[in-house]
C-alpha cells in the first residue's frame, strides 16, 4: 500500500513538470511502472508448430492478402541454417536452407519490385553479415530469394558487424521500405543501423544506409526490434535495462522518446510484438525470457498519461521455454484465430507456440481489447 501511494505521489509531481533524463525513463513512466506491476496470468497455447531441425529462434506472420486462412507463420532455425514456413495448423510447408545462422525474420507488404507490389520476408544472416530478402508469392505461398547487395554494418569489426534483430518499416507518406537492424555487439550510441530498400535493374533488392542511431546500456545486447508503421515508432529491447522507443522515419530525428519496462525482470527482455487496434490504440508485448514458462508483458500502444509513458497492463505466462522471439498479429486469421494471434519461440521443443489472442485477452484480469 505504501509503495503504491508513494509512487502515485511521484507521478502527480512529475506529470506537472519533470522531463525525461537523457537515455533514461521519464520520471512519470518510472512512477507508473512502480505503482502497478500486475501478477502473471497463466494462459494456454492453442497449438504448436512442427519442430525445426536445429534451434528455433524468431517468428514472423505473413497475412495472405485475400484469404487469411492461407496465411503463414515463418520461423528461423539458426542451428541448421534455415528458414521455415508453417501453415496456420503448424504444419511445415517450406524449408529454405543455406542461410548462414539466421537469427530474426520480419515481413513487410507492397514493396515496389520492378513495378509490382511485392510482399517481402527478410532474415538477418549473421554468419554472412548480410540480410536475405525473399519475395512471397500469394498464389503459391512460396518464398523466393531476391537478395541483391545486402551487406550490413560494413566496416565494423567482429561481432559489431553480425546482424541479429530486424524490423521492416513501410513509410506511409511515400511507400519507402526500410530495415532497422540490430547486432550482436555495438557501441553505446548508434547500436542500430537503418537501411532503405532499393530495387535494382536485375529485379533484386539492394540496401542503402540512411542512419545509425539508438542508445545501448552496455550490458547484454539489443536483439529484438519492432516497428509500428502507422504511428511511426520503432521499439528495441535493451535486454538488461528496458525497451527503447524512437521515430522510425529517419527524417524525424534520432532522439530517444521513451525507455520503459524498466521494473525488475527475472529474465532478459527479448522479443517484441504489436497488437494493433483502430485510432492508434492497441498493445506492445514484450518478452521476459524464462526457462520453462516465459512471460509476456503487455503495455498500451497509445501510452499512459502521454504517448511515450508505457506502464504494464497485464503479464501473461504461457508455458513456452526460454522464448527469444515473438510475433503478434491483430488480423482476423479465419475461424481459429478470429482476433489474431501471438506466436512465441519454444526453445526446448525447437518449435513455436501459437496463442489465440482472444483467449489471451479474455483470460484473467484485466481483460484486453481485441479486433473481435
Amino acid at each position: 500500500m505504501f509503495r503504491a501511494t508513494f509512487a502515485a505521489l511521484i507521478l502527480s509531481f512529475v506529470v506537472s513538470g519533470c522531463a525525461k533524463a537523457p537515455g533514461g525513463p521519464s520520471a512519470a513512466g518510472a512512477a507508473q511502472e512502480a505503482a502497478r506491476t500486475p501478477e502473471p496470468v497463466h494462459v494456454l497455447s492453442h497449438l504448436a508448430t512442427e519442430s525445426v531441425d536445429g534451434d528455433a529462434d524468431d517468428p514472423a506472420i505473413w497475412v495472405h492478402p485475400t484469404d487469411p486462412t492461407k496465411s503463414l507463420i515463418l520461423g528461423t532455425d539458426k542451428g541448421r541454417d534455415a528458414l521455415f514456413a508453417f501453415d496456420l495448423q503448424g504444419k511445415r510447408v517450406q524449408r529454405i536452407g543455406g542461410i548462414q545462422r539466421p537469427n530474426n525474420v520480419d515481413v513487410e507488404t507492397d514493396f515496389d519490385l520492378g513495378g509490382k507490389p511485392t510482399d517481402l520476408a527478410v532474415v538477418t544472416e549473421r554468419g554472412a553479415k548480410r540480410l536475405r530478402v525473399f519475395a512471397i508469392d500469394p498464389a503459391t505461398r512460396n518464398l523466393s530469394d531476391v537478395s541483391g547487395a545486402t551487406a550490413v554494418f560494413e566496416g565494423e569489426p567482429g561481432e559489431r558487424a553480425a546482424p541479429m534483430g530486424i524490423a521492416l518499416y513501410r513509410r506511409p507518406t511515400d511507400g519507402a521500405v526500410f530495415a532497422i537492424v540490430s547486432r550482436k555487439e555495438g557501441p553505446k550510441e548508434g547500436y542500430l543501423w537503418q537501411y532503405r530498400f532499393v530495387a535494382n535493374a536485375s529485379g533484386k533488392v539492394d540496401l542503402e544506409k540512411v542512419r545509425a542511431f539508438g542508445l545501448f546500456s552496455g550490458s547484454g545486447e539489443i536483439e529484438s526490434v519492432v516497428v509500428d508503421d502507422e504511428l511511426g515508432y520503432v521499439y528495441c529491447s535493451d535486454e538488461a535495462v528496458g525497451v527503447r522507443k524512437y521515430h522510425a522515419d529517419p527524417d524525424k530525428g534520432s532522439e530517444e522518446l521513451a525507455l520503459f519496462a524498466t521494473y525488475p525482470f527475472a529474465g532478459d527482455r527479448e522479443g517484441i510484438g504489436l497488437y494493433l487496434l483502430p485510432e492508434g490504440k492497441g498493445y506492445v508485448v514484450v518478452t521476459e525470457q524464462l526457462d520453462g514458462d516465459t512471460r509476456y508483458h503487455v503495455f498500451r500502444r497509445e501510452g499512459d498519461v502521454t504517448p511515450h509513458v508505457h506502464a504494464p497492463v497485464k503479464i501473461l505466462a504461457g508455458g513456452a521455454d526460454g522464448t527469444d522471439g515473438i510475433e503478434v498479429s491483430s488480423a482476423a486469421l479465419g475461424p481459429t484465430f478470429p482476433a489474431g494471434m501471438l506466436v512465441a519461440m519454444n526453445s526446448g521443443k525447437k518449435n513455436f507456440l501459437v496463442f489465440d489472442w482472444k483467449n489471451l485477452a479474455d483470460t484473467g484480469s484485466p481483460k484486453l481489447a481485441s479486433t473481435r
